[in-house]
C-alpha cells in the first residue's frame, strides 16, 4: 500500500487485530499512534506516496540456560512485547538508507558486501552483513529506504541488536524475495553479521528467540544447525508477570569477566579431551572431580558443575511449560538462579558494585524465589517472575531503589520477526 493509505489504514483499525497479538498489555489507541507516527516519519524523510511495506521485529529474553549456549548446550528463550517497527520502501539506487529515530543516517551501498573496518560495532556493519550472508545462499537483496523506531531500551538486555539484525532481513525477505525466506535462515544471517562484521562473538540464541517468537527451546549440539523446537504456553494465563530489572550497573571493564566463564569451563572440558562441555561425561567428572580441582581450579570446577545442571534444567523447564506445570516452572527458575550466585558467579564482579545482589534479595524478600540473573550477568539485569497482586508493590520497591521504570513488565509475544499485513 502507499503511505496515505496505509496511514489511513492504521487509524481505521485495518491493523488492530494484528496489534493485539503482538502487544497483548498495550492499549491499542497507542500502538496506532506509534504506528502512523513512524509513516508520517517515513513520509517526512523519503516522500510521500510511496509504496511501503510495516515490518516488525522483536526483542528476546533468556528463560533459562544462563552460559550454557557456548558450551553448545540448550537454552529456553522467549520472544517480548518490545520491538523495533520499520517503514520500508524499496529503492533502485543500489543502497540501503536507514533512518532510526534519535541517531544519525546510515548509508549502505551494496555494490561492496565485504567488512568494512570502520563500520565494526555500528549498526550498517548489520545491515551489510545480513545483506552479504543472504546474497551468499542466492536469495534476492535489493535497496530499501528505511525509517526504524525502537522499543527495545538499549543495555536493556533484551537483545536490542538481534531485533536489528532480523528487521532487516525481514524487509529483504518481503521486499526483495517474495516472503520465502524461512525464520530460521533470516536468524543465521543476523548472528553471521554480529560475529563477522560488527565483531561481537556471540551465539544464536537472540536471533532465533527473535525470529521465531513465541517461547522457543534451542539445542546447540549442532551449532550450525541448531535443534529448534517451538514450545506451546499461554503464559499470559499464568497469573504473573514477567518482570526484567534495569539494576543500572555499569558494564564497563567487564569483559574479562565475561570471557572468564567460557574459557574455564573449556579448560574442564580440555581436561577430558573435550572442546565443550556438552561434550564431557557428566558421571566421569564428578569421579575425577579432584583432579578437575588440582588442574582447571575450584571457580571453573564450580561453573562446570553449573553447566550440568543447567543445561537439565532447561529440558525440564520446557516439558514443565508444555505440559501446564508452571508452578514446577518457577521452582526451576529458582534453581537456576541459586546456581548462578553458588556456582556461575555471575552475580557481581567488584565487591564494591553489587547491583544484581541488591535486586536478587529484594526480589527474594518479596517474591520467595522465581527470580535469577538475566544474560551475561555482573551488572545488567534480573528477571523475576511476580504474582500479579504482587506487581505494583513489587514494581514500586525495585524503583525506589534504582530508579522510574527500572521495572518492566512484559507479555510474550507470539510472533517472531515479521512483515504487518492488514486483516
Amino acid at each position: 500500500m502507499t503511505v496515505g493509505k496505509t496511514r489511513e489504514c492504521i487509524g481505521n483499525g485495518g491493523y488492530d487485530e494484528t496489534f493485539r497479538v503482538l502487544y497483548a498489555n498495550a492499549a491499542i489507541q497507542a500502538v496506532r499512534e506509534r504506528y502512523a507516527d513512524a509513516v508520517k516519519a517515513f513520509e517526512r524523510v523519503y516522500g510521500a506516496e510511496r509504496e511501503i511495506v510495516i515490518v516488525s521485529a522483536p526483542g528476546r529474553t533468556e528463560i533459562g540456560g544462563n552460559h550454557t549456549d557456548h558450551q553448545r548446550g540448550r537454552v529456553l528463550a522467549a520472544a517480548v512485547d518490545l520491538d523495533i517497527v520499520c517503514v520500508a520502501s524499496r529503492n533502485r539506487a543500489g543502497t540501503i538508507r536507514v533512518t532510526s529515530e534519535g541517531y544519525p543516517p546510515d548509508e549502505i551501498n551494496l555494490g561492496s558486501l565485504k567488512p568494512a573496518e570502520q563500520e565494526k560495532g555500528k549498526s550498517a556493519s548489520l545491515v551489510r552483513g545480513v545483506s552479504a550472508w543472504l546474497k551468499d545462499r542466492g536469495y534476492s537483496i535489493g535497496g530499501m529506504d528505511i525509517y526504524m523506531t525502537s522499543g527495545i531500551p538499549a543495555g536493556s538486555g533484551l537483545s536490542s541488536s538481534a531485533a536489528y539484525e532480523i528487521a532487516i532481513g525481514c524487509l529483504q525477505n518481503c521486499l526483495h524475495n517474495g516472503s520465502e525466506i524461512a525464520p530460521g535462515q533470516i536468524a543465521m544471517a543476523g548472528s553471521y553479521a554480529e560475529n563477522n562484521y560488527f565483531g561481537k562473538p556471540s551465539g544464536m540464541m537472540d536471533q532465533i528467540a527473535c525470529a521465531t517468537g513465541g517461547f522457543v527451546y534451542i539445542d546447540f549440539q549442532n551449532p550450525d544447525e541448531p535443534a529448534v523446537r517451538p514450545i506451546e504456553f499461554d503464559f499470559s494465563a499464568s497469573g504473573c508477570a514477567l518482570c526484567i530489572i534495569d539494576t543500572k550497573g555499569s558494564h564497563a571493564g567487564l569483559t574479562p569477566a565475561y570471557a572468564a566463564i567460557p574459557a574455564e569451563m573449556k579448560s574442564v572440558a580440555a581436561l577430558f579431551g573435550k572442546e565443550y562441555l556438552n561434550e564431557t561425561d557428566e558421571a566421569e567428572f564428578y569421579r575425577c572431580i579432584n583432579k578437575a580441582r588440582a588442574q582447571a581450579g575450584d571457580r571453573a570446577v564450580l561453573r562446570a558443575m553449573h553447566f550440568f545442571s543447567e543445561n537439565k534444567r532447561v529440558q525440564q523447564q520446557a516439558e514443565a511449560l508444555q505440559n501446564g506445570r508452571f508452578d514446577e516452572f518457577l521452582q526451576l527458575v529458582t534453581e537456576s538462579g541459586e546456581s548462578s550466585k553458588s556456582c556461575l558467579q555471575n552475580i557481581y564482579a567488584r565487591p564494591e558494585e553489587q547491583s544484581l545482589s541488591i535486586a536478587l534479595a529484594i526480589s527474594e524478600r518479596i517474591l520467595k524465589g522465581s527470580s535469577r540473573v538475566h544474560g551475561g550477568g555482573f551488572a545488567g539485569t534480573i528477571q523475576a517472575y511476580v504474582p500479579n497482586e504482587l506487581l505494583q508493590e513489587y514494581c514500586g520497591q525495585i524503583d525506589s531503589i534504582f530508579g522510574p521504570n527500572s521495572c518492566r513488565a512484559l507479555s510474550i509475544r507470539p510472533q517472531g520477526g515479521a512483515e504487518l499485513l492488514p486483516e
